[in-house]
């Protein structure tokens, strides 16, 4: 009987597809062996079924003759589908045209009945590795047109390293350490590999690490049964058993308290957990990805995290830079927040103004990504004209931008006029207050965080009155 194609947590996923019993089961073994997960359909019929469903392959292995649809037009489908899965055909009655056929068709390769099984494992598996090179270049093609990943957004050559190597991994089933600071995106990039994995179909399930409390973040992850402690009222599932077949999330995994690095280590090695208050052991079938914004290396030597789970962990780390780094791409990331913020607040910003821009495109963003968002989506709601103007900025970015004039302004051997200077300043500025507001001098006040009185004492003072 044909089984029915479930996602897994294997990194290929391959579907047999053949009317003769024998054929499929004796390729399901042998294909199990060499680790990949398979499924079978006993008829063309059934795996186009599948494939229209939603199901993704990485390898369709499909007999020729076959009643109903053949194995060309299964090939056509999968082609049509998804152009990144290879398809193998096979048959017993052999003829250079339709091999020929098969080949202009798309077909990777053509295996005649009977094979030899060495011929065959050899050809899966160079099939299966152009699929992984097909979908990596799909990926960061894609990623480097749109200048985003997944919801990563970027162009500059820090990030173009990110996407190249997150594209790399995503179809794989090993564990990843993303690091960074905290606002560039950490969660954005684990919801990208969950996206584009073997694990897409499941769930993808986030849990910040230093937000639960030590004394409930056991049961948290692993689950409790009824009655085990004070407050189990029913059974509960944890989180790694809720994300069997998708992904589980751990942010914040420098947070985890050394109790639980114990276990989380355990479980990585022997893909089991053991319910509290429960005594059987149930296998986990999730990837899991983990986030940090603390040098683990630092942790390790300062003992407060297990040097052998942080090996555990680091098999591949994903490095994502802060937003000082990338400096190229705050302009690309203004533009999509303006127009993301502009379209749910309801408030038609077209852009931001010259002044506000050079105070945007010069901040240091200790916050990184995250601090930027929040920054427009403030202007955009507090804005009344069509661009975003520093009125609309927060006031310690503005003051940044002044703090760093004086930082890097070098005093003259000779001393200067503080006086003249601070004057010289003030009369630009109020200048630029009054253009701005077309003359009118209560809105220039504002604009410059005075009042109005403040405004006439400095207007007589430099004889401006008349501007």
């Amino acid at each position: 009987m044909a089984s029915t194609p479930n996602p897994s947590d294997s990194a290929h996923r391959v579907l047999v597809v053949d009317d003769e019993r024998s054929m499929r089961e004796f390729l399901t073994i042998m294909l199990k062996k060499q680790g990949y997960t398979v499924d079978a359909a006993e008829s063309g019929d059934m795996a186009v079924a599948w494939l229209e469903s939603g199901q993704r392959f990485s390898l369709v292995i499909t007999d020729l003759k076959m009643p109903g649809i053949g194995g060309l037009d299964v090939l056509r489908r999968v082609r049509a589908i998804d152009p990144a899965c290879q398809v193998m055909v096979m048959t017993a009655f052999a003829s250079p045209e339709t091999a020929i056929s098969a080949i202009k068709e798309g077909a990777y390769d053509y295996i005649t009945k009977p094979f030899k099984i060495e011929d065959a494992k050899i050809a899966v598996h160079r099939a299966l590795e152009k699929h992984q090179l097909l979908r990596e270049n799909l990926y960061l093609k894609e990623a480097l047109e749109q200048g985003g990943y997944g919801e990563l957004i970027g162009r500059s050559e820090p990030m173009r390293k990110v996407f190249e190597l997150a594209a790399r991994v995503a179809t794989t089933k090993t564990t990843i350490l993303i690091c960074g600071e905290s606002g560039t995106g950490k969660e954005l990039v684990a919801r990208a590999l969950h996206r584009q994995s073997a694990f897409s179909a499941g769930p993808f399930l986030p849990i910040n690490c230093g937000a639960i409390p030590e004394n409930l973040i056991e049961s948290e992850l692993f689950g409790h049964k009824k009655g085990s402690f004070t407050g189990a009222v029913a059974d509960k599932k944890g989180l790694f058993e809720a994300a069997n077949q998708g992904t589980l999330f751990l942010d914040e995994i420098g947070e985890l308290p050394a109790s639980m690095q114990v276990k989380l280590l355990r479980v990585l090695q022997e893909k089991r957990i053991k319910t509290i208050g429960g005594n059987a052991e149930v296998e986990i079938d999730c990837r899991i990805v983990a986030a940090t914004n603390r040098d683990l290396r630092k942790e390790v030597e300062a003992g407060r995290f297990r040097e052998d789970l942080f090996y555990r962990l680091n098999i591949i780390p994903i490095e994502l830079p802060p937003l000082r780094s990338r400096g190229s791409d705050i302009k690309l990331l203004l533009e999509y927040f303006i127009d993301k913020f502009a379209r749910e607040i309801g408030n038609p910003i077209e852009g931001i103004d010259a002044a506000a821009l050079r105070i945007l495109m010069s901040y240091p963003y200790p916050g990184n990504v995250r601090e930027l968002q929040n920054v427009v989506e403030r202007a955009v709601t507090l804005e009344t004209g069509a661009l975003i103007t520093i009125e609309s900025l927060p006031y310690h970015m503005q003051e940044e931008i002044f703090s760093k004039v004086a930082d890097d302004y070098e005093i003259p051997a000779g001393g200067i006029d503080l006086e003249a200077m601070v004057e010289k300043l003030e009369r630009k500025l109020i200048a630029k207050a009054l253009e701005r507001a077309a003359g009118v001098k209560t809105d220039a006040a504002k604009t410059l965080g005075i009042s109005f009185r403040a405004m006439r004492y400095r207007l007589n003072k430099y004889g401006m009155n008349d501007e």
